[in-house]
């Protein structure tokens, strides 16, 4: 091995050559422990160690922490290196303390004394590794004990350029580590630095200034002007007068950006010769922007186009100044077509700011052509989403009508992730701006037909509350939801809005032949049993109102009731509604039945429910100017039917709404949505973090946990690997993310409905390439095949670079199983074939139905079945939380319900469900023990079927 020249380390360079060289594991420790053996005993045995050997051995004992090992002493030998005057041997105590030492270290006094013995010196390197050494570690004591030394440091005379730089860098660092720092005396000195003759010295000042404005403006005040004053001197230099910082053409880039940020913390300047100033500033950086390149590199456009954005950052701050804030929106008109896409993106989130400016709204209009091409033929996903939001911010009365036309014909092919914000925006505008009523009634009514699965409840209650409050409109929506559903594929939010709006205005359209009673109720009553068990709540409470509208009609409805479909229903809240308005329209006289069900009575005003659901989902993107409410915003329908005369009659939300419902239907009939924390769907999650979930949240359990990297690596059973941990996942949610990689991911929603399925899965292609020969195909293991029957529709084989693909799979449980049905997917990409094979997130808890009971009934039930073969019982450890709301959101989530008040123990939970097959119902009665002390569970599933309730054990002890 040659010589080691100069102040180098020969043992050091020899310990890791032998480390390098070692063949095995087993060998580089042996040779680490004899090594620690050597420096322990030098520590503790040779006390005329000198300086060079102390550094020698510290710099061994780190380089062995950083291959992996513990290390548990030599850290005041490192410490006492601080006490050297030599660079080398300073150098590399700093940096073992650096490393090793935690900031709640005993040594900490030790090391925080040396660095103030540094910092008084007066050699600016050993200045310089405290600084950096300081910086490192951060720790609130150090804030707290050099809260002087520093800042006098930084401010004083005889400190040099790269001192000071180091020094304001350290003091933003330890200002972020202690918020409470208080600069006093030091506060207008700091300031002064902006006008320091060295740049660097600026730039690092610059950023600490900004922290301690946002931290006390008003305490900071003076640095506007002082602010102005070096950013004139910047803006107006050419690149050959700052040489040392000029960066590809442009002076000082990073320095500009600094300023223009740091005056965005205040109001536009008082001083009219400050204001004026800073006006010729932006106004020159505007001008510069407009003339030709000096380079082609990107890295000059870059540097230009940042200090360029910030500038109109600045100028939309200010919102004073006409000319500028229309120079702005020119500037960023022409960037709506460049042909880089960072740069359309950033125009287009600006415009969505200066759109809300009364200066410079009229000129964001002109772009509006070019913003609804952007929206249709943008590639990138994100870019599209900031073209909805700068159509929704440059909206008007003017241009209402044409932006939510095109709004609505984008909807139709939209990415799945904007969908259901694009829903929410369209119906505040059509809202907002409608000079005609009926104009709304259709825009919402079409939102319903294009994008039902993301119409929330807040859109439909909406629609509702303006027709109640609007007698000019009401006629109008009863024919056009009439016309609506008469469709043959109707979503059922039209379901719900036909309902409700019919119930209360069908006799508008009574008169006409096509439109008469009987008419009304056979078309409502034809989409009765392909509604959920809310929906169908909704439609008895609008055959009870046709009851009062229609006493024609009164025999067919009444036969409805009374069937034995509805008297016995399995959901206590559709029974219980059959039961009462059958007892109502028989027993009651006309004129109480007439003032039991009149009209609801127009909704107080309030702020739009869309628009708070808007504000709580984005806030971000709602601006003050557009989010104005009108007259017209009224409260959400009240879930119940008015009497002046006599007691209210509520109509509530099922009790078992806890049932998963994610393609956008709602849960909770005619009543205000069911909070989302007792959803039960993934403890709470709601359609909105689905979408977020599929296009761009985590993979189950973080992306790369599972198969990144890889698609083709398989377990032992012959699956993609972490297949089985993914499913699991889904046993009490329907929607996430089933699998993810770096080239594809797969996202998951699903509805049930008794003893039918219906499962969307989304394939994201992740790269920019094409994936060819894409094919599905669903495998049914063993006996499965006969067990559920799954259909699925067929994808493209050709996938698009960053595209998504929507495939739809039907199932039918025809009797209880055990397994799950396989998905094999198969695709080329860059040549090279790629297999996944995932379980599809089909459970038989999936065809569960919530049931709720009383405890008498429960514990009938229970006794009833005590069978041995009737009951299944694990005793396991807790793997997760045992908090009771979580564990009822689970259960509510795995398909059956709680029941509050029926255990003795309230610790304990029960919960009750019926699992619907094609040709028989399978009751599960399940009760849950938690011990916190020991967090253990003690679970029991009984059914009249061993095998479903040892699954349902099986799949609830993986839960908790």
């Amino acid at each position: 091995m040659p010589a080691v020249k100069g102040d180098g380390m020969r043992g050091l360079a020899v310990f890791i050559s032998d480390i390098r060289n070692c063949k095995s594991k087993e060998a580089e420790i042996k040779r680490i422990n004899k090594e620690l053996a050597n420096i322990r005993s030098k520590f503790k045995g040779d006390k005329t160690l000198d300086g060079y050997q102390k550094k020698k051995y510290v710099c061994k004992l780190l380089f062995i922490f950083l291959l992996g090992h513990d290390i548990d002493f030599g850290h005041m030998e490192a410490v006492n290196l601080l006490s050297s005057n030599k660079y080398t041997e300073k150098q590399i105590g700093y940096l073992f303390i650096s490393v090793l030492i935690s900031a709640s270290s005993d040594l900490m006094k030790l090391v925080i004394q040396c660095i103030r013995n540094d910092l008084v010196s007066r050699n600016p390197i050993h200045i310089t590794l405290a600084l950096q050494c300081v910086a490192n570690i951060g720790s609130r004591e150090m804030a707290e004990s050099l809260s002087i030394d520093i800042p006098s440091l930084l401010v004083s005379g005889d400190t040099i350029d790269s001192v000071k730089q180091s020094a304001a860098l350290t003091l933003l660092r330890l200002l972020r580590t202690a918020p409470e720092l208080q600069m006093g005396e030091w506060t207008s000195r700091i300031i002064h630095l902006l006008n320091d003759q060295h740049m660097g010295v600026v730039t690092s000042a610059a950023s600490l200034i900004e922290a301690l404005v946002k931290k006390n403006p008003e305490e900071y005040k003076g640095c506007v002007s002082l602010a102005v004053s070096r950013l004139s001197r910047i803006v107006t230099s050419s690149y050959t007068d700052l040489q040392d910082y000029t960066y590809y053409f442009v002076p000082a880039p990073w320095l500009s950006v600094k300023l223009l940020r740091l005056l965005q913390n205040y109001p536009p300047p008082e001083d009219p010769s400050v204001r004026t100033r800073l006006t010729e500033c932006l106004e020159t950086i505007l001008n510069k922007a407009q003339e030709p390149p000096k380079s082609k590199k990107v890295q000059h456009s870059n540097a230009k186009n940042a200090v360029l954005f910030e500038a109109i950052n600045l100028i939309i701050h200010m919102d004073s100044d006409p000319n500028l804030l229309v120079r702005a929106c020119n500037q960023l008109g022409q960037f709506l077509q460049h042909k880089e896409t960072n740069l359309r993106y950033l125009a287009l989130e600006s415009m969505c700011l200066l759109a809300t400016s009364e200066f410079s709204h009229e000129a964001v209009k002109k772009h509006q052509d070019t913003v609804i091409t952007a929206l249709k033929t943008e590639r990138d996903v994100s870019v599209r989403q900031r073209a909805v939001d700068l159509l929704y911010a440059m909206c008007d009365r003017t241009n209402a009508e044409e932006i939510v036309g095109e709004m609505l014909e984008y909807l139709e092919t939209a990415d799945y992730s904007i969908r259901e914000e694009m829903v929410l925006k369209v119906a505040i505008l059509a809202e907002k701006y409608a000079v005609d009523y009926t104009w709304y009634v259709d825009v919402i009514l079409n939102l319903i037909r294009i994008a039902g699965d993301y119409v929330s409840e807040e859109v439909w209650y909406r629609v509702i509350q303006i027709v109640i409050n609007r007698d000019d409109v009401q006629g109008y929506a009863a024919k056009t939801v009439f016309e609506a559903l008469q469709a043959p594929a109707c979503h059922e939010n039209m379901v719900k809005v036909g309902g409700y709006i019919l119930g209360e205005f069908g006799n508008l359209i009574a008169g006409d032949p096509r439109s008469s009673p009987i008419v009304q109720f056979q078309l409502l009553h034809s989409k009765y049993h392909l509604c959920s068990p809310s929906t169908r709540g909704l439609l008895l409470s609008t055959y009870i109102k046709f009851i009062n509208l229609f006493p024609e009609i009164k025999p067919q409805i009444q036969e409805i009731l009374g069937s034995k479909n509805n008297m016995r229903n399995p959901d206590v809240e559709l029974q219980q509604r059959s039961i009462e308005y059958l007892q109502l329209s028989s027993k009651a006289t006309a004129d109480v039945l007439a003032t039991v069900l009149e009209e609801m009575p127009p909704f107080p005003e309030r702020e739009s429910s869309i628009l708070a659901k808007l504000k709580k989902k984005k806030p971000s993107s709602v601006a003050e100017t557009a989010i104005e409410t009108t007259k017209e915003h009224k409260a959400m329908p009240a879930a119940q039917i008015n009497s002046d005369s006599q007691p209210t009659l509520q109509i509530s939300s099922p009790s078992s709404a806890g049932s998963a419902d994610l393609l956008g239907l709602d849960i909770g009939g005619m009543s205000a949505p069911v909070d989302s924390s007792s959803s039960g769907v993934g403890g709470g999650q709601s359609a909105s973090d689905l979408l977020v979930d599929i296009l761009g949240g985590p993979a189950p359990g973080g992306i790369g946990a599972v198969g990144v990297g890889t698609t083709n690596g398989l377990d032992s059973s012959g699956l993609t690997v972490g297949a089985e941990e993914n499913f699991l996942k889904f046993i009490t949610k329907l929607n996430g993310v089933l699998y993810e990689n770096d080239l594809l991911q797969i996202g998951v929603k699903a509805e049930y409905r008794q003893n039918l399925g219906r499962v969307g899965l989304f394939y994201g292609n992740k790269t920019s390439f094409q994936f060819t020969q894409f094919t599905t195909s669903i495998s049914c293991p063993g006996q499965l095949s006969t067990q559920i029957s799954v259909t699925e529709k067929p994808v493209d084989t050709v996938m698009e670079g960053g595209a998504q693909v929507q495939q739809m799979y039907n199932i039918e449980c025809i009797s209880e199983f055990t397994d799950a049905p396989i998905l094999n997917i198969s695709f080329t990409y860059s040549g090279s074939n790629q297999k996944l094979h995932l379980k599809l997130p089909v459970s038989v808890n999936r065809f569960m139905e919530a049931t709720e009971m009383n405890a008498d009934s429960f514990f009938t039930r229970w006794k009833a079945l005590s069978q041995p073969e009737q009951e299944c019982q694990k005793i396991f450890k807790s793997t997760s939380s045992q908090d009771t709301e979580l564990t009822k959101a689970k259960i509510l989530g795995f398909g059956s319900s709680v029941l509050e008040g029926i255990d003795p123990n309230p610790d304990n939970f029960v919960s009750a469900g019926v699992i619907h097959t094609r040709n028989q119902q399978t009751g599960v009665l399940i009760r849950l023990e938690p011990n916190k002390q020991v967090e253990m569970y003690r679970l029991t599933v009984r059914s009249t079927k061993g095998s479903v309730a040892k699954t349902i054990c099986e799949f609830l002890e993986t839960q908790f």
